[in-house]
């Protein structure tokens, strides 16, 4: 595909689905929240929850929650579905765009797994699919009846995905597949689960029967879940601009972490809208403090200890074999029209004015060059970083 036009269609992409990503997360926490503020209303009508009056945008809003569903069905039903379809398409084919076309600079590592395209192709959809399979089988088991085992088997399951991903793809690949996966659970649980059971209760309502209670059960424990996910899947998603989170072989701890904070941050939220006494949940925020601390420590660098020598012109020998592909004034990477952030390694000047930059993305960790195409060495990101540490930066 021509560089120009996958660059407007990544860009069209991307812009899209934060456009209906900010929709569906959006609607999400605006309605646990108000399901959490929930009150109970003298002279309410019958069958209602729990009520709650709302200002907002200079009008007044009164909410009311029925325990199953009106007597009646409304003569206008607003549904609250397609943010999260097209949050999950716009993804997808981001995924196809940035990954699958580029599969041998963003996917795929020889170092971790030397696999072609279509092999990684096929292992990343296969995982998307089986992930949620297994999710919603987890969920219909007996473990769907108790929530906190529940909870900690989901978490395992994400858990060992993102290790299993991280010997298989790249770094950052697996990084963003881990994200693709939890994205997927979510979007799907909207598509398969949330969405069906409402409507087998208006069905119900149309057919003048009394709606079945487990088919909302259902729908609150799945909407609960993608709660939860919505904050670490964030940072999953846009992880590829921070290699210290995915460039050493503990990304899968990290990713246990992110879990755990967004969880975690997401929990005194939820309870904060519920209007619970602080001290009840304020264990929470230390929690996530230490988890934070704890990612901080395992994705610091390793201090610099080599003390080789290193010329001038063996160092832009390295530099001109494994990243002037790229960053060069006229690239030869089929995948760049232009220097990636118009970034050029073409000279000792460069390599100082961006030394700061290499040094993170090459020699403290493995990001660059994309996919290690050409096979850059251990032996040679030492090289790279003597010589860096020798210019101060």
């Amino acid at each position: 595909m021509d560089v120009f036009v996958a660059d407007w269609l990544n860009l069209i992409l991307r812009w899209a689905h934060m456009v209906v990503g900010i929709g569906w997360i959006g609607t999400s926490f605006y309605f646990i929240a108000l399901d959490l503020g929930l009150r109970k209303e003298k002279g309410a009508p019958a069958g209602v929850y729990g009520t709650q009056w709302q200002v907002h945008g200079g009008g007044f809003y009164h909410v009311e929650k029925f325990t199953v569903a009106p007597p009646q069905l409304p003569e206008h039903l607003v549904w609250f579905r397609w943010e999260a379809y097209l949050t999950w398409a716009t993804g997808f084919g981001l995924l196809i765009v940035q990954y699958y076309w580029n599969a041998r600079a963003y996917l795929i590592d020889p170092a971790v797994l030397d696999i072609a395209p279509p092999v990684a192709i096929a292992i990343s959809i296969a995982t998307l699919l089986a992930g949620w399979l297994i999710y919603d089988l987890i969920c219909r088991s007996p473990v769907g009846q108790r929530p906190v085992l529940l909870s900690a088997v989901v978490f395992v399951l994400i858990v060992a995905a993102s290790w299993g991903l991280t010997h298989v793809f790249s770094g950052r690949g697996a990084f963003i597949h881990v994200g693709s996966l939890v994205g997927t659970i979510m979007a799907v649980n909207v598509f398969m689960v949330i969405i069906p059971n409402q409507k087998k209760a208006v069905a119900q309502l149309i057919a003048g029967q009394d709606p079945d209670p487990k088919y909302g059960a259902i729908g609150k424990q799945r909407s609960v879940h993608n709660n939860y996910l919505t904050l670490p899947v964030l940072l999953m998603m846009v992880s590829n601009h921070y290699p210290m989170l995915y460039s050493h072989p503990y990304s899968w701890l990290v990713v246990a972490l992110i879990i755990v904070i967004g969880g975690l941050v997401r929990h005194l939220i939820n309870r904060h809208d519920a209007g619970e006494d602080f001290n009840v949940y304020s264990w929470a925020a230390p929690a996530a403090a230490i988890a934070l601390a704890s990612a901080i420590t395992v994705t610091a660098p390793q201090p610099a200890t080599s003390s080789i020598q290193v010329a001038d012109a063996e160092v832009l020998d390295i530099v001109k074999h494994h990243c002037t592909v790229c960053h060069a004034r006229r690239p030869k990477h089929p995948g760049f029209a232009e220097a990636p952030k118009d970034m050029r390694f073409e000279t000792i000047a460069d390599l100082r004015q961006y030394g700061r930059l290499v040094r993170v993305q090459a020699v403290q960790s493995n990001a660059m060059p994309l996919g290690n195409e050409t096979r850059m060495t251990a032996e040679e990101r030492e090289k790279l970083g003597a010589w860096l540490a020798g210019q101060g930066r």
